[in-house]
């Protein structure tokens, strides 16, 4: 099975490296949308508008699955691209809550990082809600994508952003939601932040969708390794060395 992930830029890398791990697909499609990232910080038309594009570049390469590895997409977009698509499209906010639900306390205090896009949209502070869970606090950290697309994943710079954000938190976190594709390569300096809460857990968008795609899909691992190609709007190369920085691959 041939799947595409598609991405604003290299932090769906993050999902890539997860969706390799679990060899579900024979072939993985990666596109980074690498001209016009961030999307964070625009407008839920403009988004839109990018992310139907990108189902136009998945066309030739014939895509049985489409993974939205952008939390901003899949805040604002979703419903389009599905409308204009006949393959199955799986964005990575839906898989996220529910690796919340299954086990996570109704009165576990939850922090949501995202883009500005992601947050404005409310969609996992709603979707928690929903589901009973009164003690969430949603934060936009949009200065960590430009950080992480630079390869700063840990070091003085990223402390002084996470201090920024950070200190005036109503309440510490049991539970951080990495809503942005980008933050599980910053996930060890955020660990390391919250270390005063021993039992703090990072959910990571790329395990959640992993676990959403066996279960709703009844997918299972195959027994070879998937093989990856690459392609961006611009600077390919650039997104392969980061590829293959980050995951050995390129």
């Amino acid at each position: 099975m041939r799947v595409g992930i598609f991405d604003s830029g290299v932090g769906g890398l993050s999902v890539l490296k997860s969706v390799l791990q679990a060899r579900l697909f024979a072939e993985i499609i990666y596109y980074g949308d690498t001209a016009r990232v961030p999307y964070g910080t625009k407008d839920p038309q403009t988004i839109a508008r990018f992310a139907l594009e990108a189902l136009d570049f998945f066309k030739p390469h014939r895509i049985e699955m489409l993974i939205v590895a952008c939390n901003s997409v899949s805040a604002w977009a979703l419903p389009q691209m599905r409308a204009r698509s006949k393959i199955p499209i799986v964005g990575v906010i839906e898989p996220g809550i529910l690796a919340i639900t299954k086990d996570t306390p109704k009165d576990t205090p939850i922090l949501v990082l995202g883009t500005k896009a992601t947050i404005a949209s409310g969609r996992y502070a709603k979707e928690l809600h929903a589901h009973g869970y009164s003690h969430v606090q949603s934060l936009a950290t949009g200065l960590f994508v430009p950080l992480i697309e630079e390869g700063i994943l840990e070091g003085p710079l990223l402390h002084a952003c996470m201090r920024h954000y950070f200190n005036d938190l109503s309440s510490t976190p049991s539970v951080v939601v990495l809503g942005c594709t980008h933050f599980p390569w910053i996930a060890p300096a955020l660990k390391n932040y919250f270390k005063d809460r021993i039992d703090c857990t990072l959910v990571h968008c790329g395990d959640a969708i992993v676990h959403y795609l066996q279960e709703s899909y009844r997918l299972s691992p195959l027994k070879h390794p998937s093989k990856a190609r690459f392609f961006a709007s611009a600077d390919v190369e650039g997104l392969k060395a980061q590829a293959q920085a980050w995951l050995g691959l390129g």
